[in-house]
């Protein structure tokens, strides 16, 4: 059986848990399996990087970024082929390159275009565990470039995937995908099995146990997905094929994103066009959007309403300040203080009255919805932030996920 193991920074956040890992590693290798680990930096390392460049530079060149933030998951990658081959292992570690990992020349946030998996073909017909530096590959020039948030995932599943193999391990400091944030409902649930489909939605709104990029490379790919906890023996959730799941239940999760921000455009000029100029502009800027409303007005006038991240609203201003410069818009507003709440389940498909299930819990909760968006697997709801916690556990308890 052919492994791929990716441990997070937590799960190598010190030599004792580097220990830890190779410990674990050993396990799997001794059970008979071929292993390859990718390994992403020792917590807070990168944070402390990125610290070092501000010292020089506000604006710091990305392609020099790149070759500096990348040396956190090569140190990381050294100490535990280090620690295994002390053990008596024989291992051998691997930057992105060596691993064959090509990207497109964006720097900070690359995407991946091919695995050439020969270096790491040879070392494992030599009988060798294989680690990898995770986050990192280079690009047609040559150069290092880094793969932006979640990358050391989408480096063990990309592997996952060239490779063919049986199965990638994603190791956290959590012990599975759970119904809802166990931190905000007690009662939630670890989940076996979920698809991918189901984990992507959850991705996309704000779980943080698996970046969307990594989820939407295996579904891709055709990995099967597993995430579990480096810090005991515990089963994780594994994410597959639905069709892989025997019985899908109606609801799998309630998801919660705490970042989001709803911008307001009053006003807005009634011509053909207006709409697409306005979006356009702000997709050229790189600025996601998420919910649109457009409603009209028996004068006439035009108004959009749409939801951005937060960390996106000083551009997207920007953005909004040249259409009211030219008289397109006259008016906006904006507000950091909502969420977006969902309900995903692929057995939505197949079944009526689940939208107005979560629509009658909010109004039982005294919650007001501003803004809904629906697909066949999901309902999601922008409400005001302070009802964010109320409105899960409420969901939760209305799908009965607890049982």
């Amino acid at each position: 059986m052919l492994i791929v193991q990716k441990f997070g920074g937590t799960s190598v956040g010190d030599l004792e848990r580097i220990a830890n890992v190779a410990n674990r590693v050993s396990e799997s290798k001794k059970a008979g399996n071929d292993v390859v680990v990718v390994v992403s930096a020792m917590s807070g390392e990168t944070n402390k990087l990125v610290e070092y460049a501000q010292h020089f530079s506000s604006n710091p060149n990305k392609a020099e970024m790149d070759m500096l933030l990348s040396s956190g998951e090569r140190v990381t990658a050294s100490l535990l082929s280090i620690a295994l081959n002390e053990m008596g292992f024989p291992t051998v570690a691997m930057t992105g390159r060596k691993a064959g990992i090509v990207t497109n020349t964006q720097h900070t946030k690359a995407r991946i275009e091919e695995i050439n998996p020969k270096a790491i073909v040879s070392a494992l017909d030599d009988g060798k565990i294989i680690v990898v530096a995770g986050f990192q590959g280079v690009n047609e020039n040559g150069d290092i470039t880094t793969l932006g948030r979640g990358g050391s995932d989408l480096s063990a599943v990309a592997i996952a995937g060239a490779l063919k193999a049986d199965l990638c391990e994603i190791y956290t400091d959590v012990s599975g995908i759970y119904t809802t944030d166990p931190r905000i409902e007690p009662r939630a649930k670890k989940l076996d099995k979920i698809s991918y489909d189901e984990m992507l939605e959850l991705a996309s709104l704000g779980a943080k146990v698996l970046q969307n990029r990594s989820v939407e490379m295996a579904k891709k790919l055709n990995v099967n997905l597993v995430t579990r906890t480096s810090f005991s023996n515990e089963e994780g959730t594994l994410i597959t094929k639905e069709e892989n799941i025997m019985e899908a239940p109606l609801v799998s999760g309630i998801a919660l994103d705490r970042n989001q921000a709803r911008i307001s455009l009053m006003g807005v000029k009634d011509r053909p066009g207006i709409a697409s100029d306005i979006f356009n502009k702000l997709a050229i800027n790189d600025i996601n959007i998420d919910m649109i409303i457009q409603t009209k007005a028996y004068d006439g006038s035009t108004s959009i309403d749409f939801t951005v991240p937060v960390s996106d609203i000083k551009d997207a201003k920007e953005v909004v300040d040249s259409f009211i410069k030219t008289g397109e818009i006259k008016d906006d507003s904006y507000n950091e203080e909502i969420c977006k709440v969902s309900v995903v389940g692929v057995g939505m498909k197949s079944h009526a009255g689940v939208a107005a299930l979560a629509f009658s819990t909010m109004a039982d909760n005294n919650i007001n919805i501003n803004m809904i968006s629906t697909s066949e697997i999901k309902v999601s709801m922008i409400i005001d932030e302070k009802y964010a916690e109320l409105a899960v556990r409420g969901l939760h308890g209305a799908y009965e996920l607890d049982k």
